[in-house]
């Protein structure tokens, strides 16, 4: 099976050793997104839903580099510093997704890169 690294500068750069995403086969794995701002490499300042939709545009530009669509998501994992934010998060994912929805994840972390409140990753598939 042949894997290619999916890359995009509409989507913050990795700070670490990894890739924005990787497809393998018809697979697109998404590393997690937080919310950066792809120009500045800095944390968008705003409250979680503002926080939430950087998260989903970055996905949504490193689905575009992968040929794709956030509607090919079958998979995402949602990692949060309090779930109190659940229902701002899920109102905000929403407008991104239509049914049938991915399946999906939310798991409360006690912290998160660069001191972000969301963190997102996605698994994609290519027919």
């Amino acid at each position: 099976m042949t894997r290619s690294i999916i890359s995009t500068d509409k989507a913050p750069a990795a700070i670490g050793p990894y890739s924005q995403a990787v497809r393998a086969g018809n697979t697109v794995y998404f590393s997690g997104q937080i919310p950066l701002d792809p120009a500045t490499g800095n944390l968008v300042q705003g409250d979680i839903a503002l926080q939430t939709r950087r998260v989903f545009d970055n996905l949504k530009a490193v689905a575009e580099a992968a040929g794709s669509s956030l509607s090919a998501i079958v998979r995402v994992g949602i990692y949060v510093t309090d779930l109190a934010n659940f229902a701002t998060v899920n109102a905000v994912m929403a407008e991104y997704f239509q049914a049938p929805y991915p399946a999906r994840s939310t798991i409360q972390v006690s912290a998160l890169p660069k001191g972000a409140e969301v963190e997102v990753d996605a698994v994609l598939v290519i027919d």
